[in-house]
């Protein structure tokens, strides 16, 4: 999952990036309300962690709350402030917000109040992925096939869920690293193939078809078939 973390304290920036991602998701930072609201009308962001208050708007956090109620009203977004007072707290849930913390605050808490908002989301009530006997249960992150679990990583699991919800259809390795790694991945060109690689390593046994398809030159496929083959 990708989540955007709005924050004008460089230190805290790193902290919380650091502490997501180590919990298994991509993250993009942004330190004003016009590069957040620049990045929400980019990218769709699966829960958003944004402080109250920012410099480049008078409103700061209040409206980039508010722009992103505008273009997408189930955004999960987690009010970070430092004015402990009912007032605060009425204004950010006013603008949209769908709960706050106080600064300061614990890494653990926070982990555990986007887990929260993230099981709360409309997208962590989507059914069972299937394709070609396996599936992929997006509440556990864990894939089945053939009467066996698969444990996924985040990263195999961002790959091989964006792959199944998109069946059919050719993903290139770029539109698969927007959507698994962050907006500042600048590593090795060929990670997309070598997590394709630690997927099929996991998803087939000798004698079980691959799910995965490559098209040379062009990105990987799932098929909603049963007559896939990879190339």
């Amino acid at each position: 999952m990708k989540l955007l973390v709005v924050e004008d304290d460089s230190r805290i920036a790193d902290i919380v990036r650091r502490t997501l991602t180590e919990s298994g998701y991509a993250v993009d930072v942004a330190v004003t309300a016009p590069a957040a609201i620049e990045a929400v009308e980019i990218e769709t962001y699966d829960l958003v962690v944004l402080d109250l208050m920012l410099p480049g708007r008078a409103r700061g956090g209040i409206d980039v709350c508010r722009r992103i109620r505008q273009l997408n009203p189930h955004t999960p977004v987690l009010m970070l402030t430092a004015l402990d007072s009912l007032h605060s707290k009425v204004d950010a849930l006013d603008a949209g917000a769908d709960d706050y913390l106080i600064k300061p605050f614990h890494l653990a808490e926070l982990t555990a109040r986007v887990r929260a908002l993230l099981r709360r989301s409309p997208r962590a009530h989507l059914p069972m992925l299937t394709a070609q006997g396996v599936s992929l249960d997006p509440a556990t992150r864990i894939a089945h096939r053939a009467g066996r679990s698969i444990p996924l990583t985040a990263k195999e699991y961002a790959v091989l869920e964006y792959l199944m919800r998109n069946p059919n259809t050719i993903i290139s390795s770029s539109e698969l690293i927007d959507h698994a790694w962050d907006s500042n991945y600048d590593g090795f060109s060929n990670v997309v193939q070598t997590y394709i690689r630690y997927l099929r390593k996991k998803l087939t046994l000798p004698g079980e078809v691959d799910i995965i398809q490559t098209r040379r030159g062009a990105g990987y496929l799932i098929s909603s078939s049963d007559d896939s083959s990879a190339e």
